[in-house]
């Protein structure tokens, strides 16, 4: 009777829980793996990146924007190790991500053979599921416990492997688990349903905090808003759950976000958390009532002192929360801060639409708005580009996704290319600044190899803006933080894509448009002067701080670097 290897198995397995990329590199403790992937490469594509990192960050984004598991493959020993940044991403942002690492040889196990580490040590911290099998009889099993898990908690599931268990043969045994997984459902009880209904009713300046755990949930997040007449505050997770410009949108909040959202939080008197675990304490008011809703129950008061939890689905307590409550016509609370975001939007719009030399980031955003498109995905990167996209960035059906806990530097690109693969006819834009990219541009070859037409914006100054300003808000001397001059375009031509520097605010629209009329990836490098991304609120520490910054550069330097920062504070306040 014909008997099946169980790499053969395995990637059935994969095929039937509606896996159609994987990312990695092929190697010597993968190989047998990697042969039986070749053979069903019709049905399943193994997406050959040029580094391990860059697998696992595509991975964690092609969970972010699919809702489907992303998964990785990498080799024992070294390409083990590169996997930890990406699969860290995907833990911090509670998406699903299945890594199968390779091992040594099962014989070998222990002996200290070449590039053998132990890997369950590794891999404990970062994953929720974490075995290494032991023989080929278990490894149909361990897969469909992998995945179930990886959906199950939101996590990453670790599968080792050593590599000759692949190529062992299935015998036609029982199985003792069954593939799939089913999601549970899950409702507040009555009795805090009615107790959040009063605190709703009471409240006189309730303001929504929302969290990517509404992504599913804009018209719900929505009705439910304007039945309480409350202001909605976004994290930056959540940017693009409902449109920027919506009369309820205050925007970002934390040291991303608007002035109205910073002042509206500290001024509400009931603050309704909904699918999100905003981690500043600081921008949350003190002792103020607050209501929790989340699927995950442990995760209810988790960082906020709460009066009532809602463990369930954000769409469907807040379908259950609207029909309970009388809807509330008017609320002065709500009609000021829409005026309130109206000034801010204003500045904005002055901001983005200057017309000068040398180009500043609000004026590349503004040129990003004109060629997006409806239903784009943008792919962000960590930095000073996470604020100009955050604030300046109008989204209205797009798609954003960036490193959210984790707030790893070069997720843009890996993320453009996990969003292009899983969703072949939208428009995807990647958007990071010259540190974020360099880290991670050797995989621009990956989207020109599989012909992906991204288009990966480089906000370059030439510097690590972002800890730059954070060296000068905690008093401190700029050290190591201006990056030598990189021609990102010419890079892009020489790994086979297209390029378009620019360096003129008027080069900067006409170069735009004729890299997003391009059906080939392409690297637009736009070269920015250095400008401070500062917080929709500055506090009193931050203001002392950077006036101790001014005061040494200038001895040290003799020169005075404050035009940039004058410039912003006439033009945001």
């Amino acid at each position: 009777m014909f008997q099946k290897r169980t790499g053969e198995v395995l990637v059935e397995q994969l095929i039937s829980h509606d896996v159609e990329h994987l990312f990695g590199l092929p190697g010597d403790s993968i190989n047998e793996f990697v042969d039986d992937l070749r053979k069903r490469q019709e049905d399943i594509e193994f997406v050959q990146v040029r580094h391990e990192e860059t697998g696992a960050l595509a991975a964690s984004s092609y969970a972010k924007v699919s809702g489907k598991i992303g998964v990785t493959l990498a080799i024992a020993g070294p390409g083990a190790v590169h996997l930890l940044n990406g699969l860290y991403d995907a833990k911090a942002d509670n998406v699903p991500v299945l890594a199968i690492v390779g091992q040594v040889n099962s014989t070998e196990v222990g002996t200290e053979a070449f590039q053998e580490i132990n890997l369950e040590r590794m891999f404990d911290d970062v994953a929720v599921f974490n075995k290494r099998a032991e023989t080929e009889v278990q490894l149909p099993d361990l897969m469909n416990q992998a995945i179930r898990e990886a959906y199950a908690k939101r996590g990453v599931s670790v599968l080792i492997v050593p590599d000759d268990l692949f190529a062992k043969k299935q015998k036609d045994e029982p199985r003792l688990t069954a593939p799939g997984y089913i999601k549970p459902e899950m409702m507040p009880s009555t009795q805090d349903m009615k107790r959040a209904r009063e605190l709703i009713e009471a409240a006189e300046k309730p303001v929504i905090l929302a969290g990517q755990g509404t992504k599913h949930a804009r018209e719900s997040l929505l009705s439910f808003a304007e039945a309480v007449k409350a202001p909605i505050v976004l994290s930056l997770l959540a940017k693009g759950v409902i449109p920027d410009l919506h009369p309820y949108n205050l925007g970002q909040h934390g040291q991303i976000g608007t002035k109205p959202a910073y002042h509206a939080i500290k001024e509400c008197d009931l603050l309704l958390l909904i699918g999100t675990q905003f981690p500043y304490r600081d921008f949350l008011p003190d002792n103020v009532t607050a209501i929790q809703i989340d699927n995950q129950p442990e995760n209810l008061g988790k960082h906020y002192p709460i009066e009532v939890g809602l463990p369930g689905d954000a769409k469907s307590t807040m379908d259950a929360l609207r029909e309970q409550i009388v809807p509330v016509e008017s609320r002065d609370f709500l009609t000021s801060y829409q005026e309130k975001m109206k000034d801010w939007h204003i500045a904005l719009q002055e901001e983005k639409r200057l017309q000068e030399d040398p180009l500043h980031a609000p004026q590349v955003m503004y040129q990003i708005e004109k060629v997006m498109k409806s239903g784009a995905i943008i792919s962000g990167d960590v930095g000073n580009s996470t604020v100009w996209v955050s604030r300046f960035l109008p989204l209205v059906d797009q798609k954003y996704m960036v490193s959210g806990w984790l707030a790893t530097m070069g997720s843009a690109l890996p993320g453009a290319i996990a969003a292009q693969l899983a969703y072949p006819d939208k428009q995807v834009i990647g958007i990071a600044g010259d540190g974020g990219f360099s880290m991670v541009m050797h995989d621009f070859v990956t989207a020109v190899k599989y012909d992906l037409p991204i288009k990966m914006i480089i906000m370059n100054n030439s510097k690590i803006g972002m800890i730059k300003y954070e060296q000068e808000q905690m008093g401190h001397v700029n050290y190591l933080t201006n990056l030598g001059e990189i021609d990102f375009a010419k890079f892009a031509e020489a790994c086979g894509g297209e390029g378009y520097r620019i360096e003129t605010f008027d080069d900067l629209e006409p170069k735009m448009r004729q890299a997003f009329l391009s059906n080939k990836p392409a690297v637009i490098d736009v070269v920015i002067e250095d400008q401070a991304p500062l917080p929709g609120h500055i506090d009193y520490t931050s203001a002392v701080n950077f006036s101790s910054y001014i005061i040494k550069n200038f001895f040290e330097t003799g020169t005075l670097d404050l035009p940039d920062m004058r410039k912003a504070i006439k033009r945001l306040y």
